[in-house]
This record gives structure tokens, C-alpha cells and sequence, in this order.
């Protein structure tokens, strides 16, 4: 009985271990607004708020450009930069989608 409770238990946990990792996947998306704007929107694949969820718009030689949070709506929108640059949805190690200004489109 006590092998049968205990590959059980390692059963749960793996299931448990499994559905944890796939159920927080970040989600970023931006678009142009056709105004001079950047509107991204976050979240994760599991439905979580990306409210205060880190994110960087870098130029193309590595310079932040702007630093901010994701607001209570999960969005951030900004002045779109000239030249290139990229945005960067950061909320962890394992957890950074990065996009490219040239993905950016109306």
C-alpha cells in the first residue's frame, strides 16, 4: 500500500510540475498606432495580469531608450523612436519576450 500512495504522489507532483511550467508562458504583443505611438499589450498564456510587469524599449546599439511598468490594463504605450529599436517584456529570468521594431506594424 505504501509503493502504491508513493508512485501516486510522484504521479500528482509530476502532472502538477508539468501544467506549472506551460500554465505562465509571457505573451507580449505591439502594434502601431499610425500616430506616432506604440501600443504593447502582456500577459501570460495562463490568463495572468501583466500589471507591473517590467519593459524596456532598447535602441539598436543596446541603450535603453525608455523604462517602464505594464499598467493595471497590462499595457504600455509610448512615443515610437526613430531608427530601429526593440521592446522588451521582461518579467524574469526565463520569462523576456523581445520584439523587434521591424515586427511592429499598423
Amino acid at each position: 500500500m505504501m509503493i502504491r500512495s508513493f508512485s501516486a504522489g510522484i504521479g500528482l507532483a509530476a502532472v502538477l510540475g508539468a501544467s506549472g511550467a506551460i500554465a505562465h508562458t509571457p505573451l507580449c504583443a505591439c502594434y502601431d498606432n499610425g500616430d506616432g505611438t506604440v501600443l504593447c499589450e502582456g500577459g501570460f498564456s495562463d490568463g495572468s495580469s501583466a500589471a507591473g510587469v517590467a519593459v524596456r524599449v532598447v535602441g539598436i546599439d543596446g541603450s535603453t531608450l525608455l523604462e517602464a511598468e505594464m499598467s493595471e490594463y497590462s499595457e504600455f504605450e509610448f512615443d515610437k523612436p526613430d531608427g530601429d529599436y526593440r521592446v522588451v517584456f521582461d518579467a524574469g529570468p526565463g520569462h523576456a519576450v523581445e520584439i523587434a521594431s521591424s515586427d511592429i506594424v499598423e
